[in-house]
């Protein structure tokens, strides 16, 4: 008998051993659960995504920071303004320095947090360590014409005068 109760406890092991090596292989490679992007967005009150040359598209308009900052001072007039913003890549153009810069502005100016997702990490923007930038509109340079430069004959380059 003392035979079988060795060879038992063996066969437990063995089986013990088996089990755990199983159970090793299903997470093998698995360091984290990977969250998707809807399961993030309905944890903040507003998500806005980034967009080309420093825009936003929110709520499927596109605008650039000057706008994006009059859509939360209605939002604050309103009663409306999210205590939680969520800004994510675009399908057009991944997060950048100027949407964070701009972002930090906004988050200063309105008093809410905003949390960026950096390539699956999800980071809360920093306004003292981003730099805040002020908001400002894209404007393209204007190139002068030669038309703009010389008026039209008959018109004296002077003003104020009546020509004498």
């Amino acid at each position: 008998m003392s035979r079988f109760s060795a060879l038992l406890n063996r066969v437990a092991a063995v089986a013990l051993l088996g089990s755990l090596l199983v159970l090793a292989g299903c997470h093998f490679g698995r360091s984290k659960d990977t969250v998707s992007t809807a399961q993030l967005q309905s944890k903040f009150d507003l998500t806005v995504q980034a967009y080309k040359n420093g825009e936003f598209l929110v709520d499927g308009a596109v605008l650039s920071a000057t706008d994006t900052g009059s859509h939360f001072a209605y939002l604050k007039d309103q009663g409306k303004l999210p205590k939680t913003v969520l800004l994510t890549r675009s399908d057009d153009s991944k997060i950048r320095k100027v949407h964070l810069q701009y972002m930090a502005r906004l988050q200063l100016d309105y008093g809410f947090v905003v949390y960026y997702d950096d390539d699956g990490t999800l980071k809360k923007i920093n306004a003292v360590e981003t730099k805040a930038r002020d908001l400002e509109d894209y404007h393209a340079p204007v190139k002068n014409s030669t038309e703009d430069n010389n008026p039209p004959s008959g018109v004296s380059g002077r003003s104020g005068g009546n020509g004498y």
